[in-house]
């Protein structure tokens, strides 16, 4: 008995255009999302990151206030909080920009 996937082309042909159409819109995707630029901050503002998709951050700014060179911890946790949410928000887009992309197939094992 072969398996029937609900919505999915019933031949070769088909699935093969439809499968490399996906492939295509992920590759897209993933360009799309690896060429924005994503922004974050911390502490009210005081710290703020710009990074993009590949995870490379493009830019820190810090306000002087937070400069103590009395309290370096409070500066190391407001870049940490920065990085981290600017790397949620990338990651974040990738995940939608691919779920879109396959359009709500999913085959177990291949994705």
């Amino acid at each position: 008995m072969k398996a029937r996937i609900p919505g999915a082309p019933q031949n070769k042909k088909n699935m093969m255009e439809l499968v490399q159409k996906m492939q295509e819109d992920m590759e897209n995707v993933q360009k799309t999302v690896e060429e924005t630029e994503f922004t974050s901050s911390s502490g009210g503002g005081a710290v703020e990151v710009v990074m993009d998709g590949k995870h490379q951050v493009r830019s820190i700014k810090i306000s002087p206030e937070v400069v103590d060179p009395e309290d370096t911890e409070m500066l190391e946790d407001l870049l940490t909080a920065a990085i981290n949410e600017a790397v949620r928000k990338a990651d974040e887009a990738m995940e939608k920009g691919m779920e879109s992309a396959k359009g709500g197939l999913s085959i177990p094992g291949l994705f």
